[in-house]
């Protein structure tokens, strides 16, 4: 990301916006072209469960938005507990940055070792607050990726990656002028477009009439 510290700041205002706007879209039933929709972007899919599972389900979020905070601390455990974990359900999860301070937090997770993907995004839902929405985000940013295994220099690295930052956008606007996606989170469950953070019986009955 070549963005100064300042130009980082100024970001802020944006990440509010989106997080008034995310989650206010009614959802509606919209089904999309499976095969289509299972095409990875440039960085490769990231996903949980088995290849066969019945179900599959792609979420689309940003890590700014509050909404997709919500699911991931109120439904996404129990969802990898109930489906994941039991072969019912294959999770893929997509970025869908609405500001630069979500793409950078994006940036950080794909940076990070594979195997810690999704810990790392479980943390940043948990502790968004913390980095997300502060004065300074640029170092409330760093900050927080020193307690994931970042240095300074790595951080900076990363976010200076312009082949990462366009890849981690591509996936939104493919998202965006593939799929309809306008508002996070939206979750395609077995191709039909469900938007907002679903609660987890809500998502266990649309899980159950797909099994």
């Amino acid at each position: 990301m070549t963005q100064t510290r300042r130009q980082f700041l100024k970001t802020t205002a944006l990440a509010a916006t989106a997080l008034a706007l995310a989650g206010t879209f009614p959802a509606f039933a919209q089904s999309v072209d499976l095969d289509e929709l299972l095409k990875p972007g440039p960085l490769g899919d990231k996903v949980l469960g088995e290849e066969d599972a019945p179900v599959t389900i792609v979420e689309y979020a940003s890590m700014t938005c509050g909404h997709c905070a919500n699911f991931h601390k109120q439904t996404y455990a129990d969802m990898k507990k109930d489906y994941i974990d039991t072969g019912k359900v294959r999770f893929i999860f997509r970025e869908f940055p609405l500001d630069p301070v979500a793409a950078a937090a994006f940036m950080l997770a794909r940076c990070a070792p594979a195997d810690k993907y999704f810990e790392i995004v479980d943390i940043m839902f948990e502790q968004q607050r913390s980095w997300a929405f502060t004065d300074n985000p640029y170092q409330s940013l760093l900050d927080f990726s020193k307690q994931i295994g970042f240095t300074q220099e790595s951080f900076e690295e990363c976010l200076t990656n312009q082949g990462m930052l366009d890849a981690v956008n591509a996936v939104k606007d493919r998202g965006a002028a593939e799929f309809g996606v306008n508002s996070t989170p939206t979750f395609f469950i077995n191709g039909e477009k469900h938007s907002g953070a679903l609660s987890i019986d809500e998502l266990g009955k649309i899980i159950e009439e797909n099994l």
